[in-house]
């Protein structure tokens, strides 16, 4: 059994979980911050890949990075490296379709985070950055895991952007949601089907990996409290 596939996949997942992790907090701290009107714009444009359908995400993407495009052939001409069809190309589409949700939910996260406590930081002394990154992001932390998690669940399962921009060639381009289009296009029903059990089980184990590291707040809370 040829497991590149496997690894591709992972690879593109966790890169693009990395490239979303940091465009998700940035945008999301930043765009709070924003005037109502104005966030709700950015909000649209920033969340449209989640609704859009996979295939059109992948054809935009196509149109921005293709070679004969302004951006793709730029980095042909003049460093030689080609955008689409490579097994890289797939970490574009899945940062266009997993950023949404990482920036939606951590966007709440930030929202719902208590104002007070970064007031009381500041006149403390502390600057600004010590009281996003030791403060506002510990205090936001559960909506961060629950992002960055849904984010590379979508990047594992992409198919349709992945397909478009990326294609599928066995050892090369390959991924798990592509090998189990092409192994059902081909009536290999038992292949695909194990490829569809292995996608369920790295999924389920992320997820139970996820829910054993979170803490229970109400759980902390008292241990806080009995503490003292």
């Amino acid at each position: 059994m040829d497991w590149f596939p496997l690894w591709n996949s992972l690879r593109i997942a966790a890169i693009a979980t990395v490239v979303i992790f940091f465009l998700g907090i940035l945008a999301a701290h930043w765009i709070a911050k924003l005037p109502r009107v104005l966030k709700g714009i950015l909000d649209v444009v920033l969340t449209l890949p989640m609704v859009l359908p996979p295939t059109v995400v992948g054809y935009l993407l196509i149109l921005l990075l293709g070679p004969k495009r302004p951006i793709g052939a730029f980095f042909l001409n003049t460093f030689g490296i080609k955008l689409v069809m490579t097994w890289w190309s797939a970490i574009f589409a899945t940062v266009v379709v997993g950023f949404p949700l990482m920036y939606r939910t951590v966007r709440g996260a930030f929202e719902a985070f208590d104002k007070d406590l970064a007031y009381a930081g500041r006149t403390l002394g502390l600057s600004n950055s010590y009281v996003f990154w030791h403060i506002q992001m510990p205090a936001c932390r559960q909506g961060i895991v629950a992002g960055t998690v849904l984010a590379f669940a979508r990047a594992l399962g992409e198919y349709g952007a992945t397909s478009m921009i990326a294609g599928y060639t066995p050892g090369r381009t390959a991924t798990i949601a592509t090998t189990v289009y092409q192994y059902w296009r081909t009536d290999n029903d038992a292949m695909a089907l194990r490829w569809t059990l292995i996608n369920i089980a790295i999924s389920a184990v992320v997820l139970l990996a996820v829910n054993l590291l979170e803490r229970n707040p109400k759980k902390t809370s008292k241990r806080r409290k009995g503490a003292a």
